[in-house]
């Protein structure tokens, strides 16, 4: 039997992706006041980002409970015995440890490795589709993980955030620096380190966001795949993958949607650029 992948929607994996691959994505969720909304299932990105702006209500995301984690493997091992399941970087998300306590109930029935990609967004999806790929290839559980941590260390992604209003709101940053950038009208780079979020540098304005974004792939050596990301910026997505197109073929260039949870602290007009390594 093959090995079957699980990841959560915070992988932002395009549906499909998820459909030809045979990936099960948990869904996070958001709640705006006392009602919740499954990410992806209840709530898409265009009526998140809608009522981001628009509602008098900021919504809070948090991580899907370990029974959401029990109840999808224990339907995966009607197929399978080996699962892999893939999450957020546990310092940005309890999902990781949701998983944890998820597959505890059984242990005794399926062997399910659980893994913290250290990541987010398609950083956490390059790295899920690649195991995903090993698996379909008939790879044993042990060469799958081994996939998923090799590629975990070869990918890294850059984003452009038009405002840091919506990280301040969901206490990803201190108000200080979110002050510091809108006095200055500059736009905030970030990227991971080590799993967490953390800023890469500011651009002057969006447009030069953008162009630091090409050149951070740019001076990426051995690319092997790109994924871009995108909260309400469709225009300026496909624009950068024309651009990048002069660096890799463009059937190497994922386009994704920044999911409704991500999509609560990076709010409108968040570009990322995500790249895997040889």
């Amino acid at each position: 039997m093959a090995v079957k992948i699980v990841t959560d929607t915070g992988a932002d994996i395009p549906p499909d992706l998820l459909k030809e691959l045979n990936i099960s994505a948990v869904p996070l969720y958001i709640y705006f006041g006392d009602k919740v909304y499954k990410d992806g299932v209840d709530i898409g990105p265009d009526e998140l980002y809608k009522r981001l702006v628009d509602g008098p209500i900021h919504p809070t995301t948090t991580q899907p409970i370990p029974a959401d984690f029990t109840n999808v493997y224990q339907e995966i091992s009607k197929e399978t015995k080996e699962i892999v399941s893939i999450h957020l970087s546990s310092k940005v998300s309890g999902t990781y440890n949701s998983a944890l306590q998820g597959k505890k109930s059984l242990e005794d029935k399926c062997h399910i490795e659980v893994i913290d990609s250290t990541s987010l967004s398609m950083g956490l999806g390059l790295i899920t589709l690649a195991a995903a790929r090993v698996a379909q290839a008939g790879g044993t559980l042990q060469q799958v993980v081994e996939e998923a941590n090799k590629v975990t260390k070869q990918t890294q992604f850059l984003g452009v955030l038009d405002t840091l209003k919506y990280l301040l709101a969901g206490g990803r940053i201190t108000k200080a620096r979110a002050t510091i950038g809108s006095l200055l009208h500059v736009k905030p780079l970030l990227t991971m380190h080590e799993g967490e979020i953390i800023q890469a540098g500011l651009a002057r304005s969006y447009a030069k966001g953008i162009d630091k974004l090409y050149e951070f792939v740019k001076k990426t050596k051995n690319v092997r795949e790109i994924a871009i990301v995108n909260s309400t910026v469709a225009e300026e997505a496909y624009f950068l993958k024309k651009r990048l197109g002069s660096i890799i073929v463009e059937e190497k260039i994922h386009m994704a949607r920044l999911g409704a949870a991500l999509g609560v602290h990076g709010g409108p007009g968040t570009l990322l650029v995500v790249v895997k390594q040889e």
